[in-house]
C-alpha cells in the first residue's frame, strides 16, 4: 500500500509529519509518498535516524496551503498545493490513500473537486472516532455540511457503519440518531423525517433509534448521525471538556505533597486513562463519500498522530472501505420496495416521500 503524505499540512509540519511518515514507515510496512517542498522535507529525513529508504519518496510541490486559506482561494489560485498534487496521486491510481493534517476546508474541497464523490453518495462526510465507556463511537458528521436532508442522513448511516465495521472490527454495528431525546418524535422537523426515514430502511442498517448527546461516551450505539453543524459542536464540546478535565486534574495534583504522592500512586491507572482519551491514537477523520481514501487529521498533530492516521488510512484501502460502501448501498435496494428503472437514490427518495410525505 503507497499513501501519500502531505508533508506541509499542520501546524508542525514538515517537522512532525515526516517523523510520523517516517515511524509508519518502520512500523507498518508503509511506503510512503511525501508531497511538499522538497529541500524541507530531505532536511527532516535526514534527522529521522533510520528508515527503509526504498520505501519514502519525495514529489515537490511548491504550494503551501495555510490554515487561514479559504478553500475557495486555494481551488482556484494553489492548483500546486502540497493537496492538490497528493489527491491526485490518489486519482491517477498511483497512491492508495491520502493523508493531511493542513486546514479542513481546503483538503475537503479539494478531494471533491479532484476526486468527485462516490455514486450514490451526493454530500461526503467527515467521521471522528470518539472513546466511550465501552470503546469507541465514531460521529458523522462533524462539519462538512451544515445543513442536511433526510437522505444525507442515510448516506451518512451506510458509510458510518462500514467505517466502524473496518476500523473497530464491529460485524453490524448499530446506528444512532442525535437528537434532543430518545423518544421517537423528539427533535425538529428534519430530524423527525430522518428517524422515520432510518427506521423504514429495516435491514439495511442497524437503526436503534434516537440518542441524545450523553449516549456519545456512554457507549449507547456505535455510530452516531447528525448534520454537520451539530455533528461539530459536540465534537468541539468533547474536546473542551478533555482539556478542563485535564487541567482540573493537574491543578489539583499539584496543590499539596499529599496530591501528588497519591497521583504517583495512581500513575499508572492516570496514564490508562490518558491513553484512552488522546486523540493522537485515532490518527485522523476520514472524508467518507468521496472516490479514494482520505483521512484528515488535527491541525495539531504530532509525529505519533500522523504515524496512526497512515495506519487508519492503510486500513481502509487495504479493506476496499468504497467498495464495500456501494456493495452496501446496492444491498440496501433488496430490503426496499423498488422501481429497477430509476436511480437507487431515486428508490430512497421515493420511499421516504411516500412514508414522509410533508418532508418533499
Amino acid at each position: 500500500m503507497r499513501i501519500v503524505v502531505d508533508a506541509m499540512g499542520g501546524d508542525h509540519a514538515p517537522e512532525e509529519i515526516v517523523k510520523g511518515a517516517v515511524a509508519a514507515c518502520n512500523e507498518y510496512g508503509a511506503d510512503i509518498l511525501l508531497v511538499g517542498r522538497e529541500e524541507q522535507i530531505k532536511k527532516e529525513l535526514d534527522s529521522c535516524g533510520r528508515f527503509p529508504s526504498s520505501k519514502i519518496e519525495i514529489d515537490h510541490a511548491e504550494d503551501v496551503v495555510t490554515m487561514d486559506d479559504s478553500p475557495s482561494m486555494i481551488v482556484r489560485g494553489k492548483r500546486n498545493s502540497s493537496i492538490h498534487t497528493g489527491l491526485k496521486h490518489v486519482k491517477n491510481g498511483n497512491a492508495d490513500a491520502f493523508f493531511s493534517a493542513g486546514n479542513t476546508g481546503a483538503v475537503m474541497a479539494v478531494a471533491i473537486m479532484v476526486l468527485r464523490t462516490l455514486p450514490g453518495i451526493d454530500r461526503p462526510a467527515i467521521g471522528a472516532v470518539l472513546p466511550n465507556i465501552k470503546g469507541h463511537t465514531v460521529m458523522l458528521d462533524v462539519g462538512a455540511n451544515v445543513d442536511c436532508k433526510p437522505l444525507n442522513y442515510f448516506q451518512f448511516a451506510i458509510m458510518g457503519s462500514v467505517y466502524a465495521q473496518i476500523v473497530l472490527g464491529l460485524p453490524r454495528p448499530s446506528i444512532g440518531l442525535l437528537s434532543i431525546g430518545e423518544e421517537d418524535m423528539k427533535g425538529n422537523e428534519t430530524t423527525k423525517s430522518v428517524h422515520t426515514l432510518l427506521r423504514s430502511v429495516g435491514s439495511a442498517i442497524n437503526f436503534y433509534g434516537n440518542v441524545e448527546g450523553k449516549d456519545l461516551f456512554r457507549g449507547t450505539t456505535d455510530v452516531v448521525v447528525c448534520d454537520g453543524f451539530s455533528g461539530n459542536v459536540a465534537l468541539k464540546v468533547a474536546e473542551s471538556a478533555g482539556w478542563y478535565i485535564s487541567k482540573m486534574l493537574k491543578e489539583e495534583i499539584t496543590s499539596s505533597f499529599w496530591a501528588k504522592a497519591g497521583a504517583l500512586m495512581a500513575r499508572k491507572a492516570l496514564m490508562r486513562v490518558k491513553e484512552r482519551a488522546d486523540y493522537t491514537e485515532y490518527g485522523g477523520a476520514p472524508l467518507l463519500g468521496v472516490e479514494g481514501v482520505c483521512i484528515i487529521g488535527h491541525g495539531s498533530s504530532n509525529a505519533n498522530a500522523v504515524k496512526n492516521g497512515i495506519r487508519v488510512a492503510k486500513e481502509l484501502a487495504e479493506h476496499d472501505l468504497n467498495k464495500v460502501i456501494q456493495e452496501k448501498l446496492a444491498d440496501s435496494i433488496g430490503v426496499l420496495e423498488v422501481d429497477k428503472d430509476v436511480s437507487f437514490l431515486d428508490n430512497i427518495i421515493g420511499k421516504f416521500k411516500k412514508k414522509n410525505p410533508q418532508a418533499e
